[in-house]
């Protein structure tokens, strides 16, 4: 399936792709490579992961499509048992293979000619900025992470969003949870979350509904994969694993946190700044919110993960 939000440009090709992460689960994703490709040289690669309930075509593409341009080989791809992946149940969600996702990406991008595997970073879109992090925190094949309008889908489905979700309310949440799985047990049949982007968007529809809705429910990022709805008996597996508890670990690789002066999410990225070890950088987008930073063109800093990456990703520092 295609339906990319966006246009090829002429200086950059794309491949499908499939590969296995440890799970055995078949990866589908998308290579990119400069026109001028040249499969002897050794070319810095990135790993773009998706927002949470995104797919390849979207942002990833987005940004795969100039980062290329720039001179990297990249690679985008749909997380397990989502999109064009394989993996059943459908629509599952899970720390550790959404994780395993970003490790299987760089087992593949490293093996590829052309490819220098001492040079890989990521580029983690919303879920996927805690994805990406958390795998850099026990890989250190990762070089580099830049992660855009951030989310901590463990923290937020822990605490819920900027810290709503009180004791009562979770354990509530927990007992109803663990009823659904007996339901499901006998049925066979999982139950979706309700729609992280809403289609019908009204003068009622909360602002954060609203802002994804624009998004994913219309024209602008709409694609048949991204759903934005998980099983909902996936929760408790991100309430019980934090991801994020070893971002120490991932020094002295350089992170880069990029935000939107308007984002709903920013507090996500400023907490892990000041929790992450040095070399760190928090860099604000002024003007634009979080999901502006999806396909956003005009806004996305470019220039400052191209200026990041090229310094990150030196040959002398690699080695």
């Amino acid at each position: 399936m295609s339906n990319h939000i966006f246009t090829l440009s002429d200086n950059v090709t794309r491949t499908p792709v499939t590969f296995k992460n440890r799970f055995g689960i078949a990866l589908a994703g998308e290579l990119y490579r400069p026109a001028d490709f040249n499969a002897a040289s050794a070319c810095p690669a990135l790993v773009i992961g998706a927002p949470y309930g995104g797919v390849k075509e979207q942002g990833p593409g987005v940004y795969a499509n100039e980062m290329a341009q720039r001179g990297y080989v990249v690679l985008t791809f749909d997380p397990s048992y989502n999109g064009d992946s394989s993996g059943e149940t459908r629509h599952l969600s899970s720390p550790e293979l959404f994780v395993e996702d970003f490790h299987a990406c760089v087992d593949f991008l490293g093996t590829r000619d052309g490819v220098d595997r001492e040079r890989i970073g990521v580029i983690g879109i919303c879920g996927s900025g805690g994805f990406g992090l958390s795998a850099a925190q026990v890989d250190p094949r990762i070089k580099a992470v830049a992660t855009v309008s951030m989310y901590d889908i463990s923290r937020m489905h822990a605490e819920g969003f900027a810290g709503t979700l009180d004791a009562e309310s979770r354990a509530t949440l927990l007992e109803t949870l663990a009823q659904q799985r007996w339901a499901e047990f006998e049925s066979g049949r999982p139950a979706l979350s309700e729609r992280g982007a809403p289609l019908q968007i009204d003068e009622n529809t909360h602002p954060i509904g609203r802002e994804f809705g624009e998004f994913y429910s219309r024209p602008r990022g709409y694609h048949p994969n991204s759903i934005t709805q998980f099983t909902q008996t996936s929760a408790p597996a991100f309430m019980n694993f934090p991801l994020l508890d070893k971002l120490e670990w991932i020094s002295p690789r350089p992170i880069l946190l990029i935000i939107g002066e308007h984002a709903h999410s920013r507090y996500f990225s400023e907490d892990i700044y000041a929790a992450a070890a040095e070399p760190k950088e928090l860099y604000v987008v002024p003007g634009s919110n979080h999901v502006d930073l999806y396909d956003r063109t005009d806004v996305i800093p470019f220039d400052k993960l191209e200026q990041f990456f090229a310094t990150a990703l030196t040959a002398e520092r690699a080695s």
